[in-house]
């Protein structure tokens, strides 16, 4: 059995991680909160999964190497110096990092990148996502795990590629770039579409999330996989074997 701490444990992902750390047979060991003792909750746990924030990523990391454990890092918001600060954290113990912990958008990101690697810049490719009205980051990490995948298949740099914004006389698509579109209203917990758009056919993948639970489950049995790794940065189509 697992002790699993939960860093962001009075969010609502928190709260359904728990719930799926039980229903899964692990050990809860904690769950801290912004002020609380990452370090504690860390020398009291096995793994850790955080789906805190981005400005305290960088403590919830050093916690983890002091502690000697992994860590799932499902925060989304990250930039740059935060990818870096991961990278330096793997070179001591395992960390899983993620734009989303769904089981099902890890397989779909794994379409998206073959189907990319096979249609090619013939095809334009347009990412849209939808989430509730309090998310306060666009493009999603999810999107941009896809759009990540998507640039992977064509073997081009996203940051090269995406197209974060359209407004005004914006000029023709250039070709073989990457669009985002993000829409923010209601309670959605996360609606992604992929979508391949040829001359004269369209071929559209989607990810519809109906619950938090999926990511929660997802996030549960990442660290659960990563528990024994040997440090390391990981990712979640690893835990799927892709």
């Amino acid at each position: 059995m697992a002790r699993i701490g939960i860093i962001g444990s009075e969010g609502r992902m928190g709260h359904a991680i728990a719930e799926a750390i039980a229903a899964a047979g692990e050990d809860l060991s904690g769950g801290v909160d912004r002020d609380g003792d990452i370090g504690a909750l860390a020398a009291h746990s096995d793994v850790l999964i955080d789906f805190s924030n981005p400005v305290a990523l960088e403590a919830n990391l050093d916690a983890a190497v002091d502690a000697g454990i992994p860590i799932v890092v499902g925060t989304t918001g990250l930039e740059e110096r935060h990818h870096w600060l991961i990278d330096s954290a793997a070179q001591h113990i395992p960390v899983l990092q993620t734009g989303n912990t769904s089981l099902g958008v890890t397989l779909l990101a794994h379409l998206v990148r073959e189907a990319a690697s096979k249609l090619g810049v013939d095809w334009d490719i347009e990412i849209v996502e939808t989430h509730h009205r309090m998310k306060v980051d666009a493009p999603s990490g999810t999107a941009l795990l896809l759009g990540e995948a998507a640039a992977k298949g064509r073997e081009v740099s996203l940051s090269n590629a995406a197209v974060r914004a359209r407004d005004g006389i914006t000029g023709r698509r250039e070709s073989g770039t990457i669009g985002f579109a993000a829409l923010r209203g209601g309670t959605v917990a996360g609606d992604h579409t992929v979508h391949f758009l040829g001359d004269n056919e369209r071929l559209s993948f989607s990810h519809l999330a109906e619950n938090r639970t999926i990511f929660a489950k997802g996030a549960v049995k990442a660290a659960q996989w990563l528990k024994d790794k040997p440090a390391g940065r990981y990712t979640m189509p690893e835990v799927l074997d892709l």
